[in-house]
């Protein structure tokens, strides 16, 4: 008896994650948890330098910048509440010297330039098609900040909107980078401040953009992480108490998923073994002076330093 639908996949046959390859990932907080287990597990990564993006305008400005090596200065920059803010990124940057935002600013597009240079592998989470404008500069924001609503205006990106955005992201990407894999994905965190239904238009509209500009012969492909969420977890026990987000079980589920798919046979075996080692770091022993447990600590030095000795960017 089978009690579950389950998305066929097969895994890539061309430029998989390994422990050469470098990662650099953009957009929404579902980002941040594909990022947190490639940190976990020691891969070579850079993630969201500007914070959490949630839509593919505003990552699309960031690589834009980033690649123009954009000079950020006083001119973009704003106080309120107590803090510095940029519409271009996310509060995570914010800060209460001017100077100091500036300078992170600056170091981010700096970083982000090289790294895009570099990757092999750049995965974008696209979150919603739902944006803000300015009515004072008629610009689309990243991120609002907290300044009053009546400073913005809220319109849905329409699917051509999205496409054009994309195809412009992928252009830019291979402008710098022409070997590297770009790998979308739409989040499965679900945006119910926008309402249901708007929260399905958003989807939606990502979902159809992102399958216009997709072609794995190009290396641009898609990710089914929504899909994944709301055919194969079809469940609130998935959800964090807010039964928005995907709470730990989903999370591990999906990279699960992504790693049968992405990751080589032979990363995975480094993978388990970067696994024990960060297992057998959180051990908390009953004598830390004793003589079995000195043995324990040099024994997992000597895997750490076996490990570093094929990958030194590998740091524990």
């Amino acid at each position: 008896m089978k009690l579950q639908t389950q998305i066929p996949l097969k895994p890539q046959q061309h430029n998989q994650i390994d422990y050469h390859s470098k990662i650099i990932l953009f957009g929404s907080c579902f980002v941040e948890n594909i990022g947190e287990k490639l940190n976990y597990y020691k891969f070579q990564q850079l993630q969201n330098p500007f914070g959490i993006l949630f839509h593919p305008l505003a990552i699309e400005n960031l690589i834009t910048y980033a690649i123009n090596k954009k000079d950020y200065s006083k001119n973009d920059v704003f106080f309120h509440n107590e803090q510095w803010h940029c519409y271009e990124a996310h509060s995570r940057l914010s800060n209460s010297s001017k100077e100091d935002l500036i300078e992170e600013l600056n170091n981010q597009i700096s970083l982000t330039n090289s790294f895009l240079k570099e990757a092999s592998h750049i995965i974008i989470t696209l979150g919603t098609a739902w944006v803000y404008r300015n009515l004072e500069t008629d610009n689309i924001v990243a991120n609002c900040h907290k300044v009053s609503q009546k400073q913005f205006v809220k319109e849905l990106l329409t699917v051509d909107d999205i496409s054009e955005s994309l195809k412009s992201i992928v252009a830019l990407i291979k402008s710098v980078n022409s070997n590297t894999s770009v790998i979308f994905t739409v989040s499965p965190v679900r945006h119910i401040k926008d309402g249901f239904v708007e929260n399905t238009r958003s989807k939606a509209h990502l979902v159809a953009a992102i399958h216009q500009v997709v072609e794995p012969r190009n290396q641009i492909y898609y990710f089914p992480s929504y899909e994944i969420m709301l055919d194969e977890l079809r469940d609130y026990r998935f959800y964090k108490e807010d039964m928005l987000h995907p709470n730990t079980l989903a999370v591990n589920y999906i990279w699960e998923k992504f790693q049968n798919v992405w990751v080589s046979n032979q990363a995975t075996e480094t993978l388990q073994n970067i696994d024990a080692i960060q297992k057998r770091l959180l051990h908390k022993p009953f004598n830390p002076n004793s003589e079995e447990h000195q043995r324990f600590l040099e024994d997992l030095k000597q895997k750490q330093i076996h490990l570093q000795k094929d990958f030194p960017h590998i740091v524990f």
